[in-house]
């Protein structure tokens, strides 16, 4: 690098505060949120009696690895009507404590096509025609998307204005009824497409899509059904099976696109990591309308190299993507490690983003569809209590936080090695990235209950070192060093 250029570089460092190292922490008791922490220090520093912990980055350009689209959760239909029971002055606060860098900078928004089990009573979709077991309307004449429909439209189009590149994607839980062989949307034993009204279930989502970018919202990508494995009959669902799934983008879906002169983006699978082979066929079956895998985090046990298998098989397909695209929250059942442990795992094996299910529910983890298997006990990263017309941030929104909002789009993450988690669950994980500003963002995990010293070394020539609080997830951010160039 020339000598202007490096002059030119360090002042516009200088300009933006990038040149000392900072620390951010949130930890498990709620002392820390998104906090100003000790920064780490250059060299090994002094760990005293902690214990300690040794990371490594390949910061130089042989240690890039992904793009980070970004982060965000799922805006359910329950989401969106507990967001409009909040006054318009706390609503508008919210909203920029959720998409903008002053708060957590959520990058994408993954919002249901018509009901999901976190929706209010009744399930819909956008062509019930005459409700849960409608008429057949081969036209899709009948195509609205309704009131809850314009309301998400009006949601997003919130979001949006605080984050213009917002990335939208949509997810089916099921079609309308009178297209399955069970004839009904909820209730019914045989939740599988009635391949008869193919042509209209790829019509669908083309209708759907011109609706909401009528409204002002434009979708990059949907996956036509969310779990696609999974058979409820008390809530939306519908079984697609590998190949089927595979052929319905082939010969339906894709092709509606296309006609309508849409170029939203068609990812596969949506459902959980112990069945890669799923959006293998898919992606064999229907290479040119998609190459993007979408996975779900409930697999037992949860393997996340699943997904560095994944992009070792398919990398040479061009624009080759994956996403972590849905992983509940409950103030029940998750502790307090749930969010950073979904969106840790992902970004270390290749995915371009983590989401959480869900957004934002009310203070009885509600509303939901009354039903079994309905989650009506997964809690929003935001809790909103409808009578007083406030919101609470939960622990999982900040330790979402401690990686989207340091880890910005257009950031590339990095390979690294030292993170380890034992039988019992504890242990220190790590996952890095190189940012837009050249500055480097080390967001580490520590599931001890006991705090650790961890010293970092960089193939840059760099090390170091800092406390990390028991049970937190912190990020240091690193100033920029010309040899990562």
């Amino acid at each position: 690098m020339q000598l202007s250029s490096l002059i030119l570089f360090a002042c516009h460092a200088a300009a933006l505060g990038i040149l000392k190292p900072k620390a951010f922490a949130s930890t498990a008791d709620g002392k820390y949120k998104i906090s100003s922490y000790a920064a780490p220090v250059k060299g090994h520093g002094n760990p005293g009696s902690s214990q300690t912990w040794s990371l490594s980055i390949d910061d130089t350009k042989t240690g890039h690895k992904q793009k980070v689209t970004g982060f965000g959760a799922s805006l359910t239909e329950t989401t969106v009507d507990v967001f409009n029971k909040l006054p318009p002055l706390k609503l508008a606060k919210l909203l920029v404590e959720l998409m903008t860098p002053l708060g957590n900078n959520f990058g994408i928004m993954r919002h249901t096509i018509g009901s999901s089990d976190l929706s209010p009573e009744p399930a819909m979709s956008y062509d019930d025609n005459g409700g849960n077991a409608g008429k057949v309307d081969l036209t899709l004449a009948h195509f609205n998307i309704g009131e809850r429909g314009e309301a998400m439209v009006k949601m997003l189009n919130a979001m949006k204005l605080l984050d213009w590149d917002l990335t939208i994607l949509g997810s089916a839980w099921g079609p309308p009824g009178w297209m399955m062989n069970g004839g009904m949307l909820v209730g019914a034993s045989n939740n599988t497409l009635n391949h008869k009204y193919g042509k209209q279930y790829g019509e669908y989502f083309a209708k759907y899509i011109q609706a909401f970018e009528r409204g002002g919202v434009h979708i990059d990508a949907i996956t036509i059904q969310n779990e696609p494995l999974n058979n409820n009959t008390g809530m939306p669902t519908m079984v697609i099976q590998p190949d089927e799934s595979g052929q319905i983008i082939r010969d339906y879906v894709g092709p509606a696109l296309k006609r309508a002169g849409l170029n939203t983006e068609i990812w596969a699978y949506d459902h959980n990591t112990d069945r890669p082979d799923y959006p293998q066929a898919v992606m064999d079956i229907a290479p040119q309308y998609v190459n993007t895998a979408a996975w779900h985090c409930y697999a037992n046990p949860i393997d996340w190299t699943v997904l560095t298998d994944f992009y070792k098989n398919n990398s040479h397909v061009e624009g080759f993507k994956q996403f972590h695209t849905e992983c509940w929250t409950s103030n029940i059942y998750t502790g307090w490690n749930q969010a950073a442990d979904f969106v840790m795992g992902p970004m270390q094996n290749y995915a371009e983003g983590s989401l959480a299910w869900t957004l934002a529910t009310d203070t009885n983890n509600g509303p939901c569809l009354d039903t079994p298997g309905a989650c009506c006990t997964c809690t929003g990263l935001v809790v909103i209590d409808t009578v007083a017309g406030t919101y609470n941030l939960t622990t999982d929104y900040y330790m979402m936080g401690q990686f989207s909002k340091f880890m910005p789009r257009g950031a590339t993450v990095l390979s690294g090695i030292g993170s380890s988690t034992n039988a019992d669950g504890v242990g220190v994980e790590s996952v890095a990235s190189i940012n837009p500003d050249l500055t480097r963002s080390v967001v580490i995990e520590n599931k001890f209950t006991n705090p650790v010293y961890v010293s970092l070394t960089t193939k840059s020539g760099e090390t170091w070192s800092g406390k990390v609080e028991a049970q937190s997830v912190t990020t240091w951010v690193l100033p920029p060093n010309l040899l990562t160039l």
